[in-house]
């Protein structure tokens, strides 16, 4: 009774396994999803330019409040901001991407502090 019938079943569904793949870049495209080495090359990269980028302002900007009228307090907060970033960038290259992380938002919060003192 469940000869020829199931059989027929099994099929059906196997043909609709095979039909939900276009090609083989389908399939390259699944096998490809996430490689943890390349994520982790991608976190240092982002934490490098960050920290660099981050750094640059900071001393732009306290090189600007320097030559200003405005007090010590706020180049010196600029100039702190970006030996965090700085460092953060420098330790996002050696690997340490989540404390890298936090230093640039420490950088960031010191250079906002420079910025409410003037």
């Amino acid at each position: 009774m469940s000869g020829r019938g199931d059989s027929e079943i099994s099929e059906t569904r196997e043909d609709e396994d095979i039909e939900g793949v276009e090609d083989v870049q389908d399939i390259e495209d699944v096998e490809d999803v996430e490689d943890p080495a390349q994520e982790a090359r991608r976190a240092r990269w982002l934490a490098v330019g960050t920290g660099v980028l981050l750094a640059l302002a900071g001393l732009a900007a306290s090189t600007l409040r320097v030559t200003g009228s405005a007090p010590a307090l706020v180049p010196a907060a600029y100039a702190c901001g970006a030996a965090v970033c700085a460092l953060a960038a420098f330790l996002g290259s050696r690997g340490r991407t989540r404390r890298a992380l936090w230093l640039l938002i420490a950088g960031v919060m010191v250079m906002a502090m420079g910025d409410q003192f003037d």
